[in-house]
């Protein structure tokens, strides 16, 4: 896995921090406890392009636990405080850097995984992976989720 984590030796602090986390999201925890071992997101290749924080971290590992193949970057240079990145990096994502032509690279890179792995639902509350999907790959578009329109809460529907 390509990775751009500023420190892996941070992972475990991360995983410390997440484990907090987790016990403040109970409703992800049941999710993983209820759905986990059917894994009904299996199939799913999801693209994040979050702000990177713990709470990301556990809902990047529920979609994984839940059967979901997961890359991710952060939406903002510097959202993607060290602890969380070698974590999140170690498992899903090309990780943090912070020069505008890095952090474009590293959204590429979380678009395009090895073996031709290529993403069928996008997560993106920056705007980011879409504009580069739009703009760079457009035919990575084809079978991914796309939202329907913007709700009042800032929440999109799906086409799917």
């Amino acid at each position: 896995m390509t990775s751009s984590a500023a420190d892996v030796s941070l992972a475990d602090w991360g995983r410390r921090e997440i484990a907090i986390a987790e016990t403040e999201m109970p409703g992800l925890m049941a999710s993983r406890e209820e759905f986990g071992a059917a894994r009904p997101l299996a199939g799913a290749r999801v693209v994040g392009c979050l702000h990177m924080t713990i709470q990301t971290a556990v809902l990047i590992e529920t979609l994984m636990q839940l059967g979901a193949a997961a890359r991710w970057s952060s939406c903002n240079i510097r959202t993607m405080p060290p602890p969380r990145s070698p974590r999140a990096a170690s498992r899903s994502s090309p990780g943090r850097v912070r020069p505008r032509t890095k952090y474009e690279w590293c959204i590429e890179q979380t678009l395009r995984g090895s073996k031709g792995w290529t993403p069928n639902v996008v997560l993106d509350d920056g705007g980011d992976a879409i504009k580069i999907l739009h703009g760079r790959y457009p035919d990575l578009l084809a079978g991914s989720a796309t939202p329907r329109k913007r709700q009042r809460s800032g929440s999109t529907g799906s086409t799917r």
